[in-house]
């Protein structure tokens, strides 16, 4: 399986830099999310490993071979596009089959690869069909099956689950999962949806404005974020912000609205009177007990029920806060909360330093 080595990567598009000198390694048969906000250049990224754009500075390897100077069509990569793009003209087969005629396989091998990409997907049976004939998850597994027949070396995915319906959208993940595991292919997904990307990488990039900020597994991305801007982005935050007050076994003492919080110091060091925010999940949140660090009083303001779960809106003293609640638990709308929650799994970021990469 082939790994992929991006060194000093840079695209530009006129005075906007798309992609600023980013530099990564993508393990052989690694499912790898390029996860971030719109127009931060993930979309931009994987159009250079394809072919479709040119870069401007560094290089691009697939293991040894340097490919950015390669022609799209002899990368050997096989492409998912969000609208799918299979030919309406085409049924089924014959658009699987569309990658192999270019290659000029041979017929027997074509039938049989055809064949064993439809299986892997689970569209055996729907060969004659037509794409306006299927429903968007159906051309969903095509779309995958014309990527994987030509064996590439990596496929590439661009937010292929973005037109699909909530319901689609999470077989699909579970899907795409199976397959990659079937057939185990180095693979890079781009995607803005964070549970997509929580619930499905082998590890995550996350971009801002055309650079790197994190990478990591789904797990160490979302309980260790390497800034204010990944703690809030990847999944829901709370923040609360005050000034440092000082350093107390391991743990940033912060000065806040709501008393003194304790939490984990991210990778910014900071100083007594620093300004801070202190981010924590909002699963964190539990009933305090007498004596315990990190409580404080809340107001219950509302209540979502989410099926298993239930959002709790809490204020303390001006600020907004979210907590997570098995269903059947939790508190009362209008009553009064202490709060409490773990020091050591929350993290004090400096306040200055939110929109910085």
């Amino acid at each position: 399986m082939v790994q992929v080595q991006v060194t000093n990567l840079t695209k530009r598009f006129g005075a906007v830099t798309a992609v600023d000198d980013v530099s990564l390694t993508i393990g052989g048969g690694e499912l790898f999310f390029l996860l971030g906000p719109s127009g931060c250049g993930k979309t931009t990224l994987l159009r250079l490993v394809a072919g479709f754009l040119e870069p401007d500075a560094g290089e691009i390897h697939f293991d040894d071979r340097r490919i950015d100077t390669v022609p799209a069509q002899h990368r050997n990569t096989g492409m998912v596009f969000q609208n799918y793009a299979l030919w309406p003209h085409m049924n089924v087969w014959k658009n699987v089959r569309y990658g192999l005629d270019v290659r000029g396989v041979a017929g027997g091998e074509k039938r049989l690869r055809v064949g064993d990409a439809l299986s892997l997907v689970r569209m055996a049976g729907y060969e004659n069909r037509l794409p306006g004939e299927l429903s968007g998850g159906q051309q969903q597994r095509v779309a995958l099956a014309r990527a994987l027949v030509v064996e590439p070396d990596v496929v590439l995915l661009d937010e292929p689950l973005s037109n699909l319906d909530a319901k689609l959208r999470l077989e699909m993940r579970a899907e795409i999962r199976r397959i990659h595991a079937t057939s185990p292919r180095t693979t890079i997904y781009v995607t803005h949806d964070q549970k997509e990307a929580l619930s499905m990488a082998d590890r995550i990039a996350l971009m801002r404005d055309g650079r790197i900020v994190q990478i990591g597994s789904p797990e160490e991305v979302y309980t260790r974020p390497a800034s204010l801007f990944c703690a809030r982005f990847i999944g829901n935050c709370n923040t609360v912000e005050g000034s440092v007050r000082g350093v107390e076994d391991g743990l940033v003492l912060v000065e806040t609205s709501v008393g003194t919080l304790r939490a984990s110091p991210g990778e910014v060091q900071l100083k007594p009177g620093d300004r801070a925010v202190v981010a924590f999940r909002p699963e964190l949140l539990r009933p305090a007990e007498a004596g315990e660090a990190n409580a404080f009083e809340t107001a219950v303001a509302s209540r979502m029920y989410l099926g298993e779960t239930v959002q709790v809106t809490l204020h303390a003293k001006g600020v907004a806060l979210a907590a997570s609640v098995v269903a059947g638990t939790g508190w009362s709308v209008g009553e009064t909360a202490v709060v409490c929650f773990d020091a050591r799994e929350a993290h004090v970021f400096g306040a200055e330093r939110e929109h910085d990469a």
